[in-house]
């Protein structure tokens, strides 16, 4: 399929000053390669055994009581309309950009698109019906975000921020009646709506000082001046505010006084705040509200899996619960009228679908069955949940997913796959990577929630900031002894695998274990603390230097000269695969050139490839499947040497 693709080889000489190397560059699609061999027709054909499941993401209700989903079934993924449980995906959007999201407008068949050009992630809106083309909202040149309706859909308010400027604005428009959308308000920082009132009098919108830090605000809409509500209150998360019935308090995730996430209700008033899921150790995850305020859903995190919980919420009496498989959230929402409520799940053998609760009826009803292409469930791989002790004895979790039918003595490759964030978790999700590794390459792929990973409480979220960073990289070390000790696997064929954070971690691990290691990949990581920094986009470098500290500060400038993998890439001893998006807006594509230039400078093996049209990850299918790929032809040659020759 590729190779009508392939441009004509070129060899380009990279002159570094500590020693000079071919690179040999050719181009299939948008992608440009360097020192990549030819993809073989075998791993082609395995790739999209892999690459073709697709899955079903619920977007929102319509007033008829049908859905929006998200779904893929060409490139990327587009919205489609489904009419009644397990009635036909009609497609609805067509562009060769994925849409992230989808808003109906309340009281109407009308909705509101997220989507992005190439990854660059300067989100635009779009207003779209079930036929006929869109209208853009949003004007070029700005990130539009987290769009909000008035409950009878008069009023649609998002959050824009402009090119290199740290400041976003609060925009307001009537959906309905057209018109020119209008500033509301003006911040300088990272701002959000979450809610409007009833009567359109005041809207709730979120400060995010840092990933551990919210301030809650309420806006007057006429006079346009804001209050911060709670303001004595200690540092704190705060998600998902919402008006609760009377608008004279709010409903909340917070884990204000808390190691964990609760949900909260807040008095406007007196800013007290009231704990509505007391006694629970493991963090609320998400929840979803009827709009009379009787009935309350909400999910709760353990150990990575979801559970759905449904109750009264003035009484706090549980309703009947609905049996659920066991998976991981990825939607919770109500119908207008209450009376159901569609819940988004996605497993290790499933790649997500749409069921709805009747909550009178006590009924669960599935609304999706979504592909997983070519693939035999029985052969896909149950990850099993373990913990290990690092260095200052903290247990610390990983999924491992052993490929089917090993015996369990039979020591495999293994690979250590770091999740991004850093305060992202990984779940037991349809990982279709972990599967496509275990099965093709017989090797144990395990995801670790190093110490800083979110869904373990504050205190461990906490464990690496600022000059705490390289902690996280030890943890990796201390699974590393892990591995020596299982007599199913091979310590001697152990690679490390991430992207974004975990790209940086990747290179991290890279410098302190190559004896350890056969190698590396990483796909827009973080390769140099400052310039990243520097370099991040405006609007969120605020945002980053309160998780990893500030550059522009001496004391942590000298640490993050320590640690940072550019200036230690000389200790790195073993080849590395690097991938970049062109637009991306969070880790830009300097961040991947410099390193792999030191990486050649330094004699090393550096495998590059640079997609022109995405950004901070590959949304297209054709990038994603020419992705896996590359990687499986590097790994399996780190793995089994003789498969270079």
């Amino acid at each position: 399929m590729f190779k009508s693709l392939i441009a004509s080889t070129a060899l380009v000489a990279l002159v570094a000053p500590l020693s000079a190397q071919i690179v040999e560059t050719r181009q299939i699609g948008s992608a440009t390669l360097q020192n990549v061999p030819e993809i073989p027709a075998d791993v082609r054909e395995a790739v999209q055994r892999y690459q073709n499941s697709r899955a079903a993401l619920f977007e929102d209700w319509l007033p008829d009581g049908s859905m929006l989903i998200a779904t893929r079934f060409g490139a990327t993924q587009q919205i489609h309309h489904v009419a009644v449980p397990g009635g036909a995906r009609t497609q609805i959007s067509f562009g060769s950009e994925p849409i992230a999201e989808a808003h109906v407008i309340p009281g109407s068949d009308r909705f509101v698109t997220v989507g992005d050009s190439g990854g660059d992630e300067w989100f635009q809106l779009d207003l779209r019906g079930l036929a006929g083309i869109a209208t853009r909202l949003t004007e070029p040149g700005t990130r539009n975000q987290s769009p909000v309706f008035s409950k009878d859909g008069s009023l649609l308010v998002w959050a824009r921020a402009t090119k290199g400027s740290a400041a976003y604005s609060l925009i307001g428009v009537d959906p309905k009646a057209g018109g020119a959308p209008k500033p509301l308000y003006r911040a300088d920082g990272a701002i959000d709506p979450a809610d409007i009132a009833a009567d359109k009098s005041r809207l709730i919108f979120v400060r995010s000082l840092s990933n551990r830090e919210d301030q809650l605000f309420e806006l007057d809409l006429a006079t346009g001046k804001a209050a911060r509500i709670a303001p004595k209150t200690a540092p704190a998360i705060y998600q998902k505010p919402r008006y609760l019935p009377g608008g004279r308090s709010l409903i909340a995730i917070s884990d204000s006084g808390s190691d964990t996430r609760q949900l909260v209700e807040i008095d406007l008033a007196t800013g007290r705040q009231t704990v509505l899921t007391p006694g629970l150790g493991w963090d609320v995850e998400d929840y979803d509200l009827s709009d009379d305020g009787r009935v309350l859903a909400y999910a709760i995190n353990e150990d990575g899996f979801s559970r759905v919980v449904v109750q009264d919420r003035v009484t706090r009496c549980a309703l009947p619960q609905p049996a659920l498989p066991r998976g991981v959230l990825t939607a919770l929402k109500f119908t207008p009228d209450g009376r159901r409520l569609a819940i988004g799940l996605t497993s290790a053998i499933s790649a997500g679908d749409v069921w709805s609760w009747d909550v009178d009826g006590a009924a669960l009803t599935r609304w999706t069955t979504s592909e997983l292409g070519e693939l035999d469930p029985a052969r896909l791989a149950e990850p099993e949940l373990i913990r290990f002790k690092s260095f200052d004895g903290l247990s610390v979790p990983a999924f491992v997913y052993r490929p089917k039918g090993v015996p369990a003595d039979r020591p495999t490759p293994v690979i250590i796959d770091i999740h991004g964030g850093p305060e992202a978790q990984t779940r037991p999700i349809w990982n279709y990577g972990a599967q496509y590794f275990a099965d093709v390459l017989q090797a144990t792929v395990i995801l670790p929630n190093v110490r800083g990973s979110d869904g373990y409480g504050k205190r461990y979220l906490n464990l690496d900031n600022a000059e705490k960073r390289e902690d996280s990289v030890r943890d990796i070390g201390a699974l590393l002894d892990w591995i020596a000790r299982q007599p199913g696997l091979d310590a001697r064929r152990v690679a490390v695998y991430g992207q974004s954070y975990g790209g940086y971690m990747s290179l991290a691990v890279m410098t302190h274990y190559s004896d350890r290691l056969v190698g590396g990949v990483e796909r827009y990581g973080i390769s140099n603390w400052t310039t990243f920094l520097e370099n991040t986009e405006a609007y969120r470098r605020d945002n980053r230097r309160a998780e990893y500290g500030d550059e522009r500060d001496p004391k942590m400038r000298k640490i993050f000269e320590a640690i940072s993998p550019t200036n230690n890439v000389g200790r790195i001893t073993r080849p590395m695969l690097v991938m970049q998006g062109a637009n991306d807006p969070r880790v830009p594509q300097s961040e991947s050139d410099q390193v792999v230039a030191k990486l050649r400078a330094a004699g090393n093996e550096a495998w590059y490839v640079l997609f022109a049209d995405e950004g901070h990850g590959f949304l297209k299918k054709p990038n994603n499947d020419l992705r896996r790929e590359v990687e499986t032809v590097f790994l399996r040659r780190l793995f089994d040497p003789a498969a270079a020759k």
